[in-house]
């Protein structure tokens, strides 16, 4: 019964702030119009504001996003074409990892730094633990097992330590930079801020979201393994 109960307890922990992030997405996601500009056109606006004509807009189907290195706000068709309050929070959120791109915040020049090399090493460390069990029957010695499997942990971890470091740039974007835009534009509705500060909260958590899930890929891994 206690193992249930822990089960039950971690599982929420792991999957709770997706949930919590998708269920205030979705809240606010209507009505649909509350808004003249769309997602995509406020985020040429605030983009235009602060100087950044360079910086492109452009759906995606790979979830909302800022590029460093095309240089491009990328939102979801819902979010780009969108005029509800999510859709317009969500685009100053992306705008305002633009802004810290243009102004040298060094914790998003890190992220970006660390994302291009954590994929493919977390595709090795997926390598690395199938072949655990394969290297010790093969070599018969299990030090060198011993290895691939702790190696293979590390490459996975891997994913879980960059989204855990990019926190700080998660939190900057939506209250350093999305919100104060906001305000200083006067984009929001009277009675619309403490609802865009939920949906900026939950823009910021969606990287604790993706930590989590990684531990999640990890325990699996374990699992496989052990059988």
């Amino acid at each position: 019964m206690h193992i249930v109960i822990l089960i039950a307890a971690l599982l929420a922990l792991i999957v709770g702030p997706g949930l919590w992030v998708k269920g205030v997405m979705a809240r606010y996601s209507v009505p649909k119009n509350r808004y003249a500009l769309t997602g995509g056109e406020l985020a040429r606006q605030l983009l235009d504001h602060l100087g950044l004509h360079e910086v492109r807009t452009e759906t995606t189907d790979k979830g909302d996003h800022y590029d460093p290195r095309d240089r491009v706000v990328r939102l979801s068709p819902e979010h780009f074409e969108g005029q509800s309050l999510t859709a317009v929070t969500v685009a100053a959120h992306e705008v305002g990892h633009a802004q810290q791109h243009a102004r040298g915040f060094r914790p998003l020049l890190w992220r970006t730094r660390l994302v291009v090399w954590v994929s493919p090493i977390e595709k090795l460390g997926a390598g690395l633990l199938l072949l655990a069990p394969f290297t010790v029957a093969l070599t018969r010695v299990p030090f060198v097992g011993l290895l691939t499997f702790l190696g293979g942990f590390a490459t996975l971890g891997a994913g879980t330590a960059v989204h855990a470091l990019t926190l700080p740039t998660e939190f900057d974007a939506s209250f350093g930079r999305a919100l104060p835009l906001l305000r200083k534009l006067g984009v929001l509705h009277t009675g619309d801020e403490p609802r865009a500060r939920r949906i900026l909260m939950a823009a910021a958590l969606t990287y604790v979201s993706a930590s989590l899930m990684s531990l999640l890929n990890i325990a699996r891994w374990w699992a496989i393994i052990r059988r």
